[in-house]
């Protein structure tokens, strides 16, 4: 956590590609899996290190677009950590914040740290288990997305 703590606030005084920083750190997460449990306390446990971390408490509406506020979070962060769990792809937002993330670390430089929750890594990767049934049903919509599962972060 110290290094994290020192490298978040070298990133916040330097020149870097990304200066314009609200956050060091956004949380990706399905809600029903993880914010009670795993999630609810990293971001604790960072919060009480002086870590600033975005964490969307709100319930979110199936079909709901991603709103620019959450875009312009994940855009101000420093560092992105996907805690994938077995829902997190049954969610047309979580994949969207993944698209999302992704070109961050692409165009902006921002850290992308995956954490599997109870899902083997292997699963996300090949789009198996929960994560190939929840992929098939956006088959035809995200193929970008699919893509960028398996090509781009692990």
């Amino acid at each position: 956590m110290d290094h994290l703590l020192a490298s978040t606030s070298f990133y916040s005084s330097s020149s870097g590609k990304n200066t314009a920083q609200n956050h060091h750190v956004f949380l990706s997460f399905r809600g029903i899996d993880t914010r009670d449990n795993f999630t609810g306390h990293l971001y604790r446990a960072l919060q009480q290190k002086g870590i600033q971390t975005f964490i969307d408490n709100e319930e979110l509406r199936r079909g709901e677009e991603i709103s620019p506020s959450l875009i312009k979070a994940i855009r101000g962060s420093k560092i992105s950590i996907i805690i994938f769990s077995e829902n997190y792809a049954s969610s047309s937002w979580c994949l969207d914040e993944l698209v999302e993330i992704l070109e961050c670390r692409e165009l902006l430089g921002q850290l992308v740290w995956p954490v599997f929750f109870y899902v083997d890594p292997s699963d996300v990767r090949n789009h198996r288990g929960s994560f190939g049934v929840a992929l098939a049903q956006y088959e035809v919509p995200i193929r970008t997305r699919k893509s960028c599962l398996c090509g781009r972060l692990l």
